[in-house]
């Protein structure tokens, strides 16, 4: 006789995503031991430990990882069946955790949130704002149900869909000698000081690529914040390749000047990412629908 309680998975889904029994027994309103308790049970009826236990945090152990999908299908699959009871008018509750990367997630977030804010007003909403890399780690890790990255993202476990397109654009203080020049050539920015976002970002790495195609330059800075960056071109410091959404403000505003270079390639695609294994219940699906009519989708 199967034995696994819904108590049980709700408490193996909340320390999977707080990491700590303190944390999900406070979310869950139980007792420290009651949480305990349900998630030494689970483990004994699954024959497997879950997580592996360090410096007081939990974390899961593979076969945790492997566990967490199916608890949390079946999870969602009985909120699908109870938003289908006539009291709850269809309206769609419950918490989304989405991440993105730095330029969705501090530039576009009105875009890529606020069709489902608009839909669906009773959903929760938690955000999380990385590079890509990280970001992209996370929801391997099932910390994470959906994330927007501007990075390309080759995983056999992820899936990417087309969000929209975007673009990079090379910009310097007006006061900088290319900033004075009408046209440029790519032996212009021999010698040019550059500076660059982290590695791991995806701004980084289209950032190297285009920068195949112009003579050497020097790396005079590398920071973790595409801010921080503007702030230092603004100062004159350097040259940098930023995203076009980072720059209007301050190129409008005759800060920054974007420099013409029509022979550097610096298009990219912004992508939705999701989890093979996670199942797509009506959260995700609400989500992806609602960006699905937006005008870049």
């Amino acid at each position: 006789m199967i034995g696994l309680s819904l108590r049980q998975l709700e408490v193996f889904d909340a320390v999977a995503t707080l990491g700590s029994v303190r944390r999900a027994a406070e979310t869950l309103h139980l007792t420290q031991p009651a949480v305990s308790m349900a998630l030494a049970e689970l483990e004994r009826q699954l024959g497997n430990t879950l997580f592996d236990r360090e410096r007081g945090r939990l974390h899961l152990n593979a076969q945790g990882a492997e566990q967490l999908p199916l608890a949390r299908e079946i999870l969602e699959r009985l909120h699908d069946m109870l938003r289908r009871h006539p009291d709850t008018q269809g309206a769609l509750h419950g918490t989304l955790r989405v991440g993105a990367s730095n330029t969705v997630g501090n530039y576009l977030v009105g875009e890529l949130l606020g069709p489902i804010v608009a839909q669906h007003p009773m959903v929760s909403l938690h955000l999380t704002v990385d590079n890509t890399r990280t970001i992209t780690r996370q929801l391997l890790e099932h910390h994470l149900d959906v994330a927007c990255v501007e990075g390309p993202v080759h995983h056999a476990q992820l899936e990417t869909f087309r969000w929209r397109s975007d673009a990079l654009v090379v910009c310097a203080a007006p006061s900088h000698p290319l900033a004075q020049r009408r046209r440029l050539h790519p032996t212009d920015f021999a010698g040019v000081h550059w500076i660059l976002r982290e590695r791991g970002s995806a701004t980084r790495s289209l950032t190297e690529q285009a920068l195949t195609a112009l003579p050497p330059g020097r790396i005079l800075l590398e920071l973790g914040q595409i801010e921080a960056i503007k702030q230092a071109v603004i100062a004159g410091l350097g040259v940098a390749c930023l995203p076009q959404a980072a720059t209007q403000d301050a190129a409008d505003t005759g800060r920054l000047k974007i420099l013409p270079t029509p022979f550097l390639s610096l298009d990219r695609q912004l992508s939705l990412v999701l989890h093979k294994s996670r199942y797509r219940g009506s959260l995700i699906d609400a989500f992806m629908n609602s960006l699905e009519g937006s005008p870049h989708g």
